[in-house]
């Protein structure tokens, strides 16, 4: 009788063409390990690491019903010695407390710190010079550090009866105030800082000079709230340079003070264009704004004439901008700044996006060519992949920064040669980097997670967006502006998965869920590329586009102006694609596993003698696939008869649910196969592709 049954469940497996597996084994499974134990170690299993759901984060990956977030806002007074290099500034912000708890104290970020001799961190971390120092390293890192931390100089809390001297402590980059009484939950408090600072050569914010004239871009540059949540409670991470920003949002209202000759941008919109712009700029403004194709509001001949700004009395001309709902704010500020601005609206929407690009002449002609142009597509893509860009402007400059991002804000690098020559790599990598740093926006401006801790949260999410942008990019102006290949392919870096396998062969590497200031190495391919190129893989190979589009897009809406933790992306996505993805979670973001797919065995049988007749085929194949790297991911295989044609299988991952280190797919056919390959398309970054391909051998 149990013989009977075997071979019933063969020949049915056969007809079918299934291959049904037989109960679980220790040798092909994860349960038996090499210290004996017998628990359950499958790829397959939940995500341990996952925090249980609660009244703030639900199961779904959306916010609970409960969820909270602080808020702060700022109004401010900075004004910009170009003499001295120094910014100083004063600050009143209003905290408001919509947390359960009492608050006793409150902590700020003081980001300039990082380069401050007396409180940095970094500088103390720094290791020993090399036994060579290249003119380079001389000129670019510098063998001085720069001592350019801030000054306080005052801190008041706003009470009743005026202001109050706060007890503060500076702890390197951050700086906790005592309150007068406790903060109630609900309730909020208003403070008061004096600040200054040098500005210095390098870093995110800093200055350059060229030949019109100084640059400056100022970013991380007035004391911010730190944020208390109900993960971390105060979010004291120091700042050492690489774990960018985790920010509360708020209202700003900002006022610049710079030289007359100056032309200043910023976060948020300019609430007094009639007294820092003239009547030419303001026109060309309102004629930019009318289409997508940018136009000169400062030309290159009007750099440094005097005609171009305003005339009035005094030195100083101070700019005043307003931003609602931001989490942070940024500036720039130069007289040798050529402009260029368009317009921008969604389908449907009456609402103009403006679009604006400054850059010295030195940036020309390749600024002009790209810079708002690759904004507007960020706008689309981006728009069409997450949300619709719901700030009032996009601005992207050049200068000393050569990629960062702000709210409504981007620094970007890439220049032309002296002689404004430039070559198509330098094309490429202004458009690459404008979409990156515009689309940072999205993430982590609006989508606000916490990159002091998780870098991929918005490096790696933005990476992914990043590659579709730059395909709709050279899809956009194939032919026309721009054209690098026949077919307008874009060669992006990050993204196609066989550009990230000799980094997933990488033994000293860690998992992408490792804090940023931890991540040891190849801090690009960790946060950015492997990130991006795992969910490109997820949404063009397991779950398809729609299905993941959506669970994409659901993620993106419910956490606009919120604060998610990685566990709220993966739930999120499970939850919108109706897929249980532990696996690929567990394999790419928690472990170092690698993909590598060996074929190890083709058999083939005559089907006269295995059944009796050749109704299915005349031969029934074996192509046996073991999992070396230990990444499970689906399995694609193309057979290759005879006669040229092909036969492909492409198999979901379950296939490796009953046993995760080898699987055997058995299939019928007339023809003998000559060749088989596994991950045929190199959709799955394969580390070792020698063992991907069988081919008969002809005795």
């Amino acid at each position: 009788m149990l013989s009977a049954s075997r071979w019933t469940l063969g020949a049915v497996a056969a007809l079918t063409g299934v291959l049904l597996v037989c109960p679980v084994t220790a040798q092909g499974q994860s349960w038996l390990h090499d210290d004996g134990s017998r628990t359950n170690r499958s790829m397959f299993r939940p995500v341990d690491e996952w925090p249980d759901p609660n009244a703030y984060r639900n199961a779904a990956g959306a916010p609970g019903y409960a969820y909270w977030q602080q808020r702060a806002d700022y109004v401010i007074e900075a004004t910009l010695d170009t003499a001295a290099h120094a910014l100083t500034g004063t600050e009143r912000i209003t905290y408001h407390n919509n947390s359960p708890d009492r608050l006793g104290f409150l902590w700020l970020q003081l980001d300039q710190n990082v380069r401050s001799l007396e409180h940095s961190r970094s500088y103390q971390l720094q290791s020993a010079l090399p036994d060579e120092v290249s003119p380079a390293f001389r000129r670019f890192v510098g063998l001085e550090p720069f001592d350019g931390g801030y000054t306080i100089s005052r801190v008041q809390i706003v009470t009743d009866a005026g202001l109050v001297d706060a007890r503060h402590r500076i702890n390197n980059t951050i700086m906790r105030v005592d309150l007068v009484e406790p903060l109630e939950s609900g309730a909020t408090v208003s403070f008061e800082v004096d600040w200054s600072f040098p500005v210095p050569d390098r870093g995110r914010g800093g200055k350059e000079l060229v030949g019109d004239g100084w640059i400056y871009e100022m970013a991380q540059w007035f004391p911010r709230m730190s944020v208390y949540d109900d993960v971390n409670g105060w979010q004291t991470e120091q700042f050492l340079g690489r774990g960018e920003f985790y920010l509360n949002f708020g209202d700003y209202d900002v006022r610049v003070t710079v030289p007359r000759d100056h032309i200043v941008d910023a976060t948020g919109v300019l609430q007094n264009p009639d007294e820092v712009l003239t009547p030419t700029q303001r026109a060309r403004l309102e004629e930019a704004y009318t289409g997508e194709e940018p136009r000169f509001i400062v030309t290159a001949d009007e750099v440094g004439d005097p005609s171009a700004r305003p005339s009035g009395e005094g030195g100083m001309l101070t700019w005043h901008y307003r931003a609602e709902n931001v989490r942070d704010f940024a500036f720039v500020s130069s007289r040798a700044f050529v402009w260029d601005a368009a317009g921008f609206s969604y389908a449907g929407d009456d609402r103009v996006i403006q679009v604006h690009s400054l850059y010295p002449k030195e940036a020309m002609p390749l600024w002009d060519k790209v810079s708002t142009r690759a904004t507007i597509q960020t706008l689309k893509t981006y728009g069409r992949m997450a949300f619709e860009y719901p700030y009032p402007k996009a601005v992207n400059v050049n200068g000393p920064q050569g990629g960062m991002e702000y709210p409504m804000v981007a620094f970007c690098g890439a220049r032309p040669q002296p002689d404004g020559s430039y070559s198509d790599g330098t094309e490429r990598a202004l458009i690459g980097v404008t979409i990156h740093e515009v689309g940072h926006n999205w993430f982590p401006m609006i989508v606000a997670s916490d990159e002091r801790k998780w870098t991929w949260m918005d490096e790696g999410l933005n990476t992914f967006l990043q590659y579709y942008g730059e395909r709709d990019y050279a899809q956009t102006y194939c032919g026309g502006v721009w054209s690098q290949t026949e077919d307008c392919s874009y060669p992006s870096r990050r993204g196609p998965a066989p550009n990230i396998v000799d980094y997933m062969a990488d033994p000293d590497q860690v998992p992408i869920m490792t804090e940023s200031d931890l991540i040891h190495k190849d801090f690009g391919n960790n946060g950015y590329a492997k990130p991006a190129t795992g969910l490109v893989m997820l949404r063009e190979h397991v779950l398809g586009d729609d299905a993941f589009d959506d669970a994409f897009g659901d993620y993106s809406k419910n956490w606009m102006f919120k604060h998610p933790q990685p566990a709220d992306f993966f739930r999120s996505i499970d939850e919108g694609a109706g897929e249980n993805l532990a696996w690929f979670w567990r394999g790419w973001f928690y472990t170092t596993h690698a993909n590598d797919q060996a074929v190890t065995a083709v058999t083939v049988q005559d089907a006269e003698d295995m059944l009796g007749d050749t109704e299915q085929g005349r031969y029934y194949y074996r192509v046996t696939v073991d999992n070396v790297g230990g990444l499970v991911m689906p399995l694609e295989i193309e057979a290759t008869f005879e006669d040229g044609t092909t036969l492909r299988f492409d198999l979901p991952v379950d296939v490796w649910r009953n046993n995760e280190k080898s699987f055997t797919k058995g299939f019928f056919t007339d023809q003998e196969i000559v060749r088989v390959v596994v991950d045929p398309d190199e959709a799955f970054a394969d580390i070792d592709r020698a063992n991907n391909v069988w081919t008969r051998v002809v005795s």
